[in-house]
């Protein structure tokens, strides 16, 4: 016998052979070992006061439970608002973070990421921090930085280079200039007196051209086909130079310190990705993001406009020392992120710095150890202030130059200067550089030499090198290029899908505090927990 189907909305009206099954509850039903239960459980444990004070009234659903939906999605690799709507109807473990609320649609879920959670990222990070802290889950002695570019959510072909848009305002200056000089002799007008012309000017003479139009009763016309008359070209003209001027202006303000910018992003700058489908070095625009990896758990993390990392450490330590509750003494990094600055930086916080020296690798080599032009292989003598070349000629202190960074720390360099090396038979190969405009037979061999950055990079270079520094350098490359290892690969994220620093910062977070959840299941499942540092293996 055939069923009837009802064409109704309704479609329990067509379940009339099913029967309701035991158990009703959901809890029964998940295992006990799964990570949603251990979300569920450190959410519960945090201080989201920062998080509810960003609502005026909380609807049915609260932002704890809006929270733990969002980061196990993120936990499995789904950042869709609209997946997360889609769950929260078919996935149980969803509906058990739910616990029985009517299902939000996907826009709370945006404005839940973008309007809530954005304003109090770091603060929420910071608390999840310090419940690992807290749980002797991280060591807060140890902090592995690292860094890596994200594509931003901008269009390729959008950008916008500050040398262009400076290039184009300059000319544009001479054009109005030009324009004004050019309108006082052909309409018998004053308007510039002096040499500089101003915005006050142009208005003048815009004033004036409209008066000239009106005394002499002149039509303007309109369309193809038609002459217009003199008067009509200037005022087109003057009336366009204003503007476009607005917009050069507009963009350098938004360039700000940078180099470039994105239209569809504004806070994104272009940048060289190692993702580079054509091969041809083509740049795209993207963030620059920052870990500080503890015990493989991401502690802190910051996003910036710059495509390298010498200068993002300061700031990122700063920060640290502001949101947690514990200080880091040992900081290790690579070779991006060695600077005088950064050095000096260290020292005066109390804190080590194991950096490895950006000639570390170069300095093993054999062309770097014969080559007789460097001061690392000429002799010094310390009493004498003075460097002794291959030929046993001096080359003695002359003066000291200052240099000021785009930071505004200002270092200093002592240099050295041979007084005579007219006969020296290695003149070729101790004097290098061939855009020099000083023929090679009247050149003499100066050298620029920093000594604080050498005294900073001398300890440093003590300090990787012992027991300790070789383990925490092996920890920083497992653990700090792991998190992105994982980010980029295990999570497949690699490219962000919001606009904005502040977007961007909170997508940021979510995926770490998902990670984090996750490295802290595993490691409690593995019987690993507590556990800070990889042991070196012996060969």
């Amino acid at each position: 016998m055939r069923k009837p189907i009802y064409l109704h909305q309704d479609y329990t009206l067509n379940e009339e052979g099913y029967q309701l099954k035991l158990p009703l509850n959901l809890e029964t039903i998940i295992p006990a070992d799964d990570s949603v239960r251990l979300l569920s459980q450190f959410v519960e444990a945090m201080d989201l006061t920062d998080l509810y004070s960003t609502y005026e009234r909380i609807n049915t659903v609260p932002p704890r439970t809006l929270l733990k939906i969002v980061l196990y999605s993120y936990m499995n690799g789904d950042y869709s608002s609209r997946s997360m709507e889609l769950n929260c109807k078919r996935d149980i473990n969803f509906m058990y973070l739910l616990e029985g609320k009517p299902v939000p649609d996907h826009a709370a879920f945006a404005r839940f990421r973008s309007i809530h959670f954005a304003p109090c990222a770091k603060r929420i990070l910071a608390e999840m921090s310090n419940i690992l802290y807290d749980l002797g889950e991280i060591s807060g002695e140890t902090v592995f930085i690292d860094g890596t570019k994200i594509e931003a959510c901008a269009n390729k072909y959008t950008f916008v280079w500050k040398k262009a848009v400076t290039k184009n305002q300059e000319k544009l200056l001479v054009k109005i200039a030009d324009l004004i000089a050019g309108c006082e002799q052909l309409y018998g007008i004053q308007i510039v007196h002096g040499d500089t012309v101003k915005m006050k000017h142009v208005k003048r003479l815009r004033k004036k051209l409209y008066a000239l139009k009106k005394e002499g009763k002149i039509e303007f016309v309109h369309g193809a086909g038609k002459r217009k008359p003199s008067l009509q070209k200037s005022i087109g003209t003057l009336e366009d130079y204003p503007e476009r001027l607005k917009g050069y202006t507009q963009k350098l303000h938004i360039c700000g310190k940078r180099n470039s910018f994105s239209k569809t992003d504004h806070d994104a700058t272009f940048m060289r990705m190692k993702e580079d489908a054509m091969g041809n070095g083509q740049l795209k625009p993207a963030f620059n993001l920052q870990h500080g990896v503890d015990a493989e758990y991401i502690t802190w993390l910051t996003i910036g406009p710059q495509p390298t990392d010498t200068t993002t450490l300061i700031p990122f330590l700063k920060e640290t020392e502001e949101y947690l509750a514990f200080k880091y003494k040992k900081i290790i990094a690579d070779a991006g992120y060695e600077s005088e600055e950064n050095y000096v930086f260290l020292d005066k916080n109390r804190q080590l710095a194991f950096i490895k020296p950006s000639n570390y690798e170069r300095s093993k080599t054999r062309k770097y150890k014969s080559d007789i032009g460097r001061m690392e292989n000429m002799s010094y003598d310390e009493a004498g202030d003075f460097y002794t070349c291959r030929n046993g000629k001096q080359l003695s202190f002359t003066h000291i130059r200052r240099s000021k960074s785009k930071t505004g720390y200002v270092s200093e360099k002592s240099i050295y200067q041979c007084s005579d090396c007219k006969d020296c038979p290695n003149k070729k190969e101790c004097i290098k550089g061939n855009n020099c405009k000083t023929p090679m037979e009247e050149r003499n061999k100066v050298l620029s030499v920093a000594k604080t950055f050498l005294k900073y990079r001398k300890e440093d270079l003590d300090r990787i090198l012992s027991d300790e520094g070789i383990l925490l350098r092996t920890n920083r490359s497992i653990q700090a290029e792991g998190s992105f290892g994982e980010l980029k690969q295990d999570m497949q994220f690699r490219r962000y899908l919001s606009r904005g620093t502040s977007n961007v910062l909170a997508e940021s977070v979510l995926l770490a505090m998902a990670r984090n959840v996750n490295k802290l299941h595993n490691k409690i499942q593995k019987g690993k927990t507590g556990k800070h540092l990889f042991s070196l293996k012996s060969a």
